[in-house]
């Protein structure tokens, strides 16, 4: 088939993520024909660095014959049964075992789910079920941040902050509610870094006890905002969230879908941040995106409360612990293992990223050049003395991501921020080129916006 013809399928029958439907008929979806190592290609044979690892999870690059070899030869074994009807398998079994290795000591029980998304509504049944097996059914509130995410399911999208996703759809679901977000740049510019990033932590006891210790289940939270624009908390914050949750034995979830498996430097951003989940939601990195597998992690505590009551947990889903993808899952930690990955990541590509990134923050078009591991933003501004953004008619991060996606790049716009999450497996090469092409597409954004702005 040609590039045109796949075009018109998908234009006739594909609704696509995240889209807006009127503008994508119109202009076409790119066609992307195989991926090789951090490369993707697209029809028309234009190779593009894949600087988001696809959705922020193709960790070990395009090009890992493990994972295929282990997706083939369990596909041949059993290529699916169900955890229902005390029912179990081999991938399933030994990948909550290894989870239980390699994740914080204290989490060693797993709820496998299909996908981000559907770990952050198994959240939601957990912990209401926990507080209802202690005897708490009122403790039913979940609070979050504005602007987080943490999936687009009706309970996923109403855990998450993100007012577009709340004007559809009649969100948020009752019993969730949202407090500001620890964005230094955007918010707390004029402020000590240490001291706006206690004043956030603290709206979570002042929201705690306006709603009143009794009523509140649990405060969810990424370690870094990946989708909301790669936004890195002040050193100060997650120390005071965790002295909180303890205060007011409120449970922690630690959103780990795009932090976990590497992106931080360590195995889990919770390691990074050295702060104690009672959950902790993973997916995208776990198979490298290769096959969807998600997974909950849950604590000693709040495993032995769920198993002590005695009564159904009336929650799964059909592809709970899939052997398919815990075979790719078991094979993704292992190649990880084998290559002492999480090292080379920690020791030698982020610190390498982390410094040609920076570089980036002197182009006049910067405001900020910002990263964590293998995670960066760049924010677009119009001054750099005032931090004043452009126009919003101009959409400078639309203009710039398109610009890269025609040199070669592929980095994601959030409003007027430039992220990455590349993969993990990158060379310092490589990362030489990343920086190098998008210093050109930053000049080339920044010409057509004077030539725009006249």
């Amino acid at each position: 088939m040609s590039s045109n013809q796949i075009q018109q399928q998908d234009s006739e029958h594909c609704f696509h993520p995240f889209s807006n439907y009127h503008q994508l008929n119109r202009d076409g979806s790119r066609v992307i024909e195989r991926g090789e190592g951090i490369f993707v290609y697209d029809a028309h044979g234009q190779k593009i660095l894949d600087a988001m690892a696809g959705l922020w999870c193709v960790n070990l690059g395009y090009s890992a014959d493990a994972l295929i070899e282990a997706a083939t030869a369990q596909m041949k074994q059993l290529p699916y049964y169900n955890l229902f009807f005390q029912s179990t398998h081999a991938p399933a079994a030994k990948l909550a075992q290894k989870l239980s290795e390699i994740t914080p000591e204290h989490l060693n029980h797993v709820f496998f789910t299909g996908s981000g998304s559907e770990c952050n509504d198994t959240v939601i049944r957990t912990v209401r079920h926990y507080w209802s097996c202690l005897g708490k059914p009122s403790k039913q509130v979940i609070i979050s941040r504005e602007n987080a995410y943490h999936g687009s399911t009706m309970a996923g999208a109403s855990l998450g902050g993100m007012k577009p996703m709340h004007a559809q759809g009649g969100l948020p679901i009752p019993g969730v509610v949202h407090i500001p977000q620890p964005y230094y740049f955007g918010e707390g510019q004029g402020q000590d870094p240490q001291q706006f990033g206690l004043e956030r932590a603290r709206l979570l006891e002042q929201k705690i006890l306006e709603l009143g210790e009794d009523k509140v289940a649990a405060f969810i939270a990424e370690p870094v905002q990946g989708a909301g624009g790669v936004i890195i908390p002040p050193e100060s914050y997650w120390p005071e969230i965790q002295r909180i949750c303890d205060k007011y034995e409120i449970l922690l979830v630690a959103d780990e879908v795009i932090c976990g498996f590497g992106r931080t430097g360590q195995w889990f951003a919770s390691q990074t941040y050295n702060i104690k989940p009672d959950l902790m939601c993973l997916a995208k990195g776990i198979t490298s995106g290769y096959v969807p597998l998600g997974a909950v992690m849950m604590s000693d505590r709040v495993a032995q409360v769920l198993r002590d009551y005695d009564d159904e947990f009336t929650h799964g889903f059909t592809y709970s612990g899939h052997p398919v993808a815990c075979a790719v899952a078991l094979a993704t930690i292992e190649q990880m293992q084998q290559t002492q990955l999480i090292d080379y990541v920690h020791d030698e590509l982020a610190p390498y990223l982390a410094e040609g990134w920076q570089q980036l923050s002197e182009h006049p078009l910067v405001g900020e050049a910002r990263i964590k591991g293998m995670m960066g933003a760049l924010e677009l501004v119009a001054d750099k003395t005032t931090l004043q953004r452009y126009d919003k008619k101009l959409a400078a991060g639309t203009l710039c991501r398109n610009i890269c996606v025609n040199n070669g790049l592929i980095m994601r716009a959030v409003g007027d921020t430039m992220i990455i999450a590349p993969p993990l497996i990158m060379s310092k090469a490589e990362v030489d080129q990343l920086i190098t092409l998008a210093k050109k597409c930053l000049d080339q954004t920044y010409t057509e916006l004077q030539h725009q702005i006249g």
